[in-house]
Protein backbone atom coordinates (compact mmCIF):
# COMPACT_ATOMS: atom_id res chain seq x y z
CA UNK A 1 0.00 0.00 0.00
CA UNK A 2 1.55 3.75 -0.74
CA UNK A 3 0.55 6.96 0.98
CA UNK A 4 -2.09 8.05 -1.45
CA UNK A 5 -4.65 5.02 -0.95
CA UNK A 6 -6.72 4.69 1.57
CA UNK A 7 -7.34 1.29 3.67
CA UNK A 8 -10.46 0.38 5.00
CA UNK A 9 -10.89 -2.58 7.46
CA UNK A 10 -14.25 -4.51 8.24
CA UNK A 11 -14.40 -7.05 10.70
CA UNK A 12 -17.66 -9.23 12.05
CA UNK A 13 -19.45 -11.97 12.33
CA UNK A 14 -19.41 -13.65 9.16
CA UNK A 15 -23.02 -13.46 7.03
CA UNK A 16 -23.75 -12.47 3.35
CA UNK A 17 -24.16 -8.97 1.56
CA UNK A 18 -21.21 -7.89 3.35
CA UNK A 19 -19.33 -7.16 0.37
CA UNK A 20 -21.98 -6.00 -1.90
CA UNK A 21 -22.85 -3.63 0.32
CA UNK A 22 -19.36 -1.72 0.95
CA UNK A 23 -18.24 -1.78 -2.88
CA UNK A 24 -21.36 -0.47 -3.66
CA UNK A 25 -21.11 2.55 -1.33
CA UNK A 26 -17.68 2.96 -2.42
CA UNK A 27 -19.10 2.89 -6.29
CA UNK A 28 -21.58 5.42 -5.77
CA UNK A 29 -18.67 8.22 -4.46
CA UNK A 30 -16.18 7.49 -7.19
CA UNK A 31 -14.00 6.08 -5.25
CA UNK A 32 -11.58 3.27 -7.18
CA UNK A 33 -11.29 -0.17 -5.66
CA UNK A 34 -7.73 -1.35 -6.36
CA UNK A 35 -7.08 -3.95 -4.02
CA UNK A 36 -9.95 -6.21 -1.97
CA UNK A 37 -9.24 -9.26 0.50
CA UNK A 38 -11.40 -11.02 2.32
CA UNK A 39 -10.97 -14.22 4.60
CA UNK A 40 -12.50 -16.17 7.65
CA UNK A 41 -11.48 -17.77 10.00
CA UNK A 42 -13.46 -19.19 13.21
CA UNK A 43 -16.75 -17.79 12.16
CA UNK A 44 -14.85 -13.96 12.35
CA UNK A 45 -15.12 -12.48 8.51
CA UNK A 46 -12.62 -9.52 7.49
CA UNK A 47 -12.48 -7.73 4.62
CA UNK A 48 -9.24 -5.32 3.39
CA UNK A 49 -10.29 -3.16 0.98
CA UNK A 50 -7.49 -0.71 -0.75
CA UNK A 51 -9.02 2.32 -2.40
CA UNK A 52 -8.11 5.13 -4.48
CA UNK A 53 -9.61 8.31 -2.91
CA UNK A 54 -8.07 11.02 -4.77
CA UNK A 55 -11.17 11.46 -6.94
CA UNK A 56 -13.95 11.02 -4.85
CA UNK A 57 -16.95 13.17 -4.67
CA UNK A 58 -17.29 13.16 -1.06
CA UNK A 59 -14.79 14.73 1.52
CA UNK A 60 -13.28 12.47 4.09
CA UNK A 61 -15.33 12.97 7.01
CA UNK A 62 -18.33 12.04 5.41
CA UNK A 63 -16.68 8.87 3.64
CA UNK A 64 -15.83 7.69 7.19
CA UNK A 65 -19.02 8.39 8.53
CA UNK A 66 -20.95 6.68 5.71
CA UNK A 67 -19.02 4.22 6.44
CA UNK A 68 -19.19 3.82 9.87
CA UNK A 69 -23.12 4.26 9.36
CA UNK A 70 -22.93 1.40 7.49
CA UNK A 71 -21.07 -0.87 10.22
CA UNK A 72 -23.98 -0.39 12.61
CA UNK A 73 -26.37 -1.55 9.88
CA UNK A 74 -24.10 -4.79 9.49
CA UNK A 75 -22.97 -5.24 13.03
CA UNK A 76 -19.54 -5.02 12.42
CA UNK A 77 -16.33 -3.30 13.02
CA UNK A 78 -15.16 -0.57 10.60
CA UNK A 79 -11.51 1.03 10.50
CA UNK A 80 -10.72 3.70 7.63
CA UNK A 81 -7.02 5.06 7.44
CA UNK A 82 -6.69 8.10 4.91
CA UNK A 83 -3.25 8.94 3.80
CA UNK A 84 -3.13 12.54 5.84
CA UNK A 85 -4.58 11.12 9.46
CA UNK A 86 -1.06 11.64 10.58
CA UNK A 87 2.51 12.91 10.06
CA UNK A 88 4.09 10.75 12.49
CA UNK A 89 3.00 6.86 12.84
CA UNK A 90 2.28 5.12 16.04
CA UNK A 91 3.88 1.94 16.96
CA UNK A 92 2.43 -0.33 19.98
CA UNK A 93 5.08 -2.76 20.90
CA UNK A 94 3.74 -6.29 22.74
CA UNK A 95 6.36 -7.76 25.10
CA UNK A 96 6.60 -10.22 27.75
CA UNK A 97 9.67 -10.56 29.60
CA UNK A 98 12.79 -10.91 27.58
CA UNK A 99 14.05 -7.23 26.39
CA UNK A 100 16.81 -6.96 23.77
CA UNK A 101 14.84 -6.50 21.12
CA UNK A 102 12.59 -3.88 22.91
CA UNK A 103 15.91 -1.85 23.97
CA UNK A 104 16.68 -1.80 20.19
CA UNK A 105 13.62 0.31 18.95
CA UNK A 106 13.81 2.33 22.03
CA UNK A 107 17.50 2.82 20.76
CA UNK A 108 16.94 3.34 16.90
CA UNK A 109 13.36 5.56 18.20
CA UNK A 110 16.10 7.92 20.70
CA UNK A 111 18.04 8.14 17.67
CA UNK A 112 15.34 9.22 15.11
CA UNK A 113 16.25 6.22 12.86
CA UNK A 114 12.16 5.13 13.05
CA UNK A 115 10.37 8.18 11.84
CA UNK A 116 7.66 6.98 14.01
CA UNK A 117 7.26 6.98 17.59
CA UNK A 118 6.52 4.26 19.90
CA UNK A 119 3.29 5.51 21.96
CA UNK A 120 2.70 2.26 24.19
CA UNK A 121 4.50 -1.21 25.14
CA UNK A 122 1.98 -3.67 26.33
CA UNK A 123 3.08 -6.33 28.42
CA UNK A 124 1.16 -9.91 29.42
CA UNK A 125 3.52 -9.80 32.29
CA UNK A 126 4.86 -6.59 34.11
CA UNK A 127 9.14 -7.35 33.98
CA UNK A 128 9.56 -4.70 31.42
CA UNK A 129 7.60 -1.92 32.68
CA UNK A 130 10.95 0.17 34.49
CA UNK A 131 12.65 -0.25 31.09
CA UNK A 132 9.84 1.68 29.11
CA UNK A 133 9.57 3.92 32.17
CA UNK A 134 12.60 4.57 31.89
CA UNK A 135 12.10 5.94 28.29
CA UNK A 136 8.78 7.94 29.14
CA UNK A 137 6.53 5.18 27.03
CA UNK A 138 3.45 3.97 28.99
CA UNK A 139 3.26 0.87 29.75
CA UNK A 140 0.00 -2.06 30.29
CA UNK A 141 -0.12 -5.37 31.49
CA UNK A 142 -2.88 -7.04 29.90
CA UNK A 143 -2.03 -10.75 31.18
CA UNK A 144 -3.08 -12.76 34.07
CA UNK A 145 -1.13 -14.18 36.51
CA UNK A 146 -0.23 -17.01 33.76
CA UNK A 147 0.26 -14.47 31.25
CA UNK A 148 -2.42 -15.07 29.32
CA UNK A 149 -3.75 -11.41 27.69
CA UNK A 150 -7.29 -10.16 27.73
CA UNK A 151 -7.34 -9.50 23.80
CA UNK A 152 -10.48 -7.26 24.49
CA UNK A 153 -8.26 -4.58 26.72
CA UNK A 154 -5.23 -5.00 24.59
CA UNK A 155 -7.85 -4.15 21.49
CA UNK A 156 -8.83 -1.22 23.60
CA UNK A 157 -5.65 -0.38 24.27
CA UNK A 158 -4.39 -0.25 20.45
CA UNK A 159 -7.96 1.98 19.61
CA UNK A 160 -6.74 4.41 22.60
CA UNK A 161 -2.90 4.83 21.06
CA UNK A 162 -4.08 4.75 17.54
CA UNK A 163 -1.57 1.95 16.84
CA UNK A 164 -0.17 2.00 12.94
CA UNK A 165 2.23 -0.48 13.79
CA UNK A 166 2.34 -3.49 16.38
CA UNK A 167 5.59 -5.07 16.79
CA UNK A 168 5.69 -8.41 18.81
CA UNK A 169 9.17 -7.74 20.49
CA UNK A 170 9.31 -11.57 22.10
CA UNK A 171 5.77 -11.53 22.87
CA UNK A 172 5.20 -14.77 24.07
CA UNK A 173 1.47 -15.20 23.11
CA UNK A 174 -0.55 -16.21 19.75
CA UNK A 175 -2.65 -13.81 18.83
CA UNK A 176 -6.64 -14.36 17.65
CA UNK A 177 -7.71 -13.30 14.48
CA UNK A 178 -9.87 -11.38 16.37
CA UNK A 179 -6.48 -9.33 16.70
CA UNK A 180 -4.92 -10.18 13.48
CA UNK A 181 -8.13 -9.38 11.11
CA UNK A 182 -7.63 -5.65 12.94
CA UNK A 183 -4.28 -5.38 11.58
CA UNK A 184 -3.48 -7.45 8.55
CA UNK A 185 -0.16 -6.51 7.68
CA UNK A 186 0.88 -4.61 10.35
CA UNK A 187 2.01 -6.53 12.93
CA UNK A 188 5.70 -8.04 12.72
CA UNK A 189 6.74 -10.70 14.83
CA UNK A 190 10.32 -11.96 15.43
CA UNK A 191 10.93 -15.79 15.03
CA UNK A 192 14.16 -17.66 16.51
CA UNK A 193 14.34 -19.81 13.40
CA UNK A 194 15.23 -19.66 9.36
CA UNK A 195 11.26 -20.51 8.28
CA UNK A 196 9.86 -22.16 7.36
CA UNK A 197 11.96 -24.16 9.32
CA UNK A 198 11.15 -24.94 13.22
CA UNK A 199 7.99 -22.83 13.42
CA UNK A 200 6.30 -22.84 16.91
CA UNK A 201 8.08 -23.18 20.48
CA UNK A 202 11.57 -24.00 21.15
CA UNK A 203 13.24 -23.16 17.78
CA UNK A 204 16.40 -22.83 18.99
CA UNK A 205 16.44 -26.10 20.79
CA UNK A 206 14.64 -27.77 17.33
CA UNK A 207 17.53 -26.81 15.53
CA UNK A 208 20.06 -28.00 17.99
CA UNK A 209 18.07 -31.51 17.75
CA UNK A 210 17.74 -31.64 14.31
CA UNK A 211 22.28 -31.07 13.75
CA UNK A 212 21.45 -28.28 11.09
CA UNK A 213 24.67 -26.37 10.75
CA UNK A 214 22.78 -22.92 10.14
CA UNK A 215 20.24 -21.23 11.99
CA UNK A 216 19.17 -17.96 12.30
CA UNK A 217 15.76 -15.47 13.14
CA UNK A 218 13.20 -14.40 10.80
CA UNK A 219 11.25 -11.39 10.93
CA UNK A 220 7.96 -11.24 9.13
CA UNK A 221 4.00 -10.47 9.01
CA UNK A 222 1.46 -12.26 11.49
CA UNK A 223 -1.60 -14.19 9.83
CA UNK A 224 -3.88 -16.37 11.42
CA UNK A 225 -1.60 -19.32 10.57
CA UNK A 226 1.14 -19.35 13.52
CA UNK A 227 4.43 -18.30 11.97
CA UNK A 228 3.60 -18.95 8.59
CA UNK A 229 3.60 -15.07 7.50
CA UNK A 230 4.95 -13.09 5.12
CA UNK A 231 9.02 -13.12 5.37
CA UNK A 232 10.54 -9.94 5.79
CA UNK A 233 14.17 -9.83 6.95
CA UNK A 234 16.13 -12.52 8.09
CA UNK A 235 19.18 -13.19 9.56
CA UNK A 236 21.94 -16.29 9.90
CA UNK A 237 24.49 -17.90 12.41
CA UNK A 238 26.58 -21.29 12.46
CA UNK A 239 25.57 -24.24 14.66
CA UNK A 240 28.75 -25.59 16.59
CA UNK A 241 29.13 -29.17 17.14
CA UNK A 242 28.80 -28.56 21.01
CA UNK A 243 26.69 -25.71 20.89
CA UNK A 244 23.69 -26.06 23.62
CA UNK A 245 19.55 -24.56 23.67
CA UNK A 246 21.33 -21.01 25.53
CA UNK A 247 24.44 -20.61 23.48
CA UNK A 248 22.21 -20.59 20.39
CA UNK A 249 20.13 -18.05 21.86
CA UNK A 250 22.67 -16.11 22.78
CA UNK A 251 24.08 -16.12 19.85
CA UNK A 252 20.76 -15.56 18.27
CA UNK A 253 19.20 -12.79 20.29
CA UNK A 254 21.10 -9.52 18.75
CA UNK A 255 20.05 -10.88 15.05
CA UNK A 256 16.56 -11.41 16.37
CA UNK A 257 17.35 -7.34 17.48
CA UNK A 258 18.52 -6.69 14.19
CA UNK A 259 16.52 -8.65 11.94
CA UNK A 260 13.36 -6.85 13.41
CA UNK A 261 14.79 -3.17 13.21
CA UNK A 262 15.60 -3.63 9.76
CA UNK A 263 12.02 -4.82 9.57
CA UNK A 264 10.05 -1.86 10.99
CA UNK A 265 12.30 0.05 8.92
CA UNK A 266 10.98 -1.11 6.02
CA UNK A 267 7.65 -1.13 6.71
CA UNK A 268 7.39 2.73 7.87
CA UNK A 269 9.30 3.62 5.05
CA UNK A 270 6.96 1.80 2.73
CA UNK A 271 9.99 0.15 1.34
CA UNK A 272 8.34 -3.48 1.65
CA UNK A 273 5.29 -4.81 -0.04
CA UNK A 274 2.85 -7.65 0.19
CA UNK A 275 1.36 -9.97 -2.28
CA UNK A 276 0.24 -13.40 -2.50
CA UNK A 277 1.72 -14.08 0.74
CA UNK A 278 5.09 -12.57 -0.22
CA UNK A 279 7.09 -9.78 0.20
CA UNK A 280 8.66 -7.84 -1.97
CA UNK A 281 10.97 -4.66 -2.00
CA UNK A 282 10.45 -1.04 -3.71
CA UNK A 283 12.84 -0.80 -6.84
CA UNK A 284 14.64 2.28 -5.27
CA UNK A 285 14.80 0.69 -1.65
CA UNK A 286 18.31 0.84 -1.11
CA UNK A 287 20.64 0.28 2.19
CA UNK A 288 18.41 -2.27 3.79
CA UNK A 289 19.80 -6.03 4.88
CA UNK A 290 17.04 -8.14 4.29
CA UNK A 291 19.10 -11.62 4.24
CA UNK A 292 23.12 -11.98 4.39
CA UNK A 293 25.57 -9.51 4.76
CA UNK A 294 27.98 -8.23 1.64
CA UNK A 295 30.85 -10.20 3.78
CA UNK A 296 29.27 -13.16 3.75
CA UNK A 297 27.53 -13.45 0.37
CA UNK A 298 31.20 -12.78 -1.08
CA UNK A 299 32.12 -15.85 1.10
CA UNK A 300 29.88 -17.91 -0.86
CA UNK A 301 31.47 -19.75 -3.88
CA UNK A 302 30.36 -18.80 -7.33
CA UNK A 303 31.89 -21.76 -8.90
CA UNK A 304 31.20 -24.18 -10.86
CA UNK A 305 28.30 -23.31 -12.72
CA UNK A 306 26.38 -26.00 -14.76
CA UNK A 307 26.93 -26.02 -17.90
CA UNK A 308 30.58 -24.00 -17.28
CA UNK A 309 32.70 -26.76 -18.43
CA UNK A 310 30.86 -27.44 -21.34
CA UNK A 311 31.06 -24.19 -22.76
CA UNK A 312 35.16 -24.17 -21.98
CA UNK A 313 35.87 -27.38 -23.76
CA UNK A 314 33.85 -25.92 -26.96
CA UNK A 315 36.43 -22.93 -27.12
CA UNK A 316 34.20 -20.37 -26.22
CA UNK A 317 32.43 -20.11 -28.99
CA UNK A 318 29.43 -18.70 -27.18
CA UNK A 319 27.45 -21.82 -28.43
CA UNK A 320 24.78 -22.08 -26.80
CA UNK A 321 23.99 -24.39 -24.08
CA UNK A 322 20.32 -25.94 -22.99
CA UNK A 323 20.23 -27.94 -19.07
CA UNK A 324 18.07 -29.95 -17.66
CA UNK A 325 17.57 -29.45 -13.67
CA UNK A 326 15.55 -30.84 -10.96
CA UNK A 327 15.00 -26.94 -9.92
CA UNK A 328 13.48 -26.01 -13.37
Amino acid sequence: MTNELTEITVIGDDSTGIVAQFTSLLFERGINIEDIDQAVRDGLFRMTTTVDTSEMVCTEEKLREDLLELGDELDVDVQVRFPADRETQQIAVLVTKESHCLEALFEAWTNDELGADISVVIGNHDDLQPLAEQYGVPFHDVGDEKGTPDEEELLDLLAEYDADLIVLARYMRILSPNVVFRYEDRIINIHPSLLPAFPGARAYEQAVQEGVRIAGVTAHYVTTDLDQGPIITQRACDVRDDDTRADLKQRGQPLEADALLEAVRLHLNNDVSVHRGRTSLRDDADGYQPGLTRDAQRANPDRPVDGLGDALSEGGDGAEITTESDDD
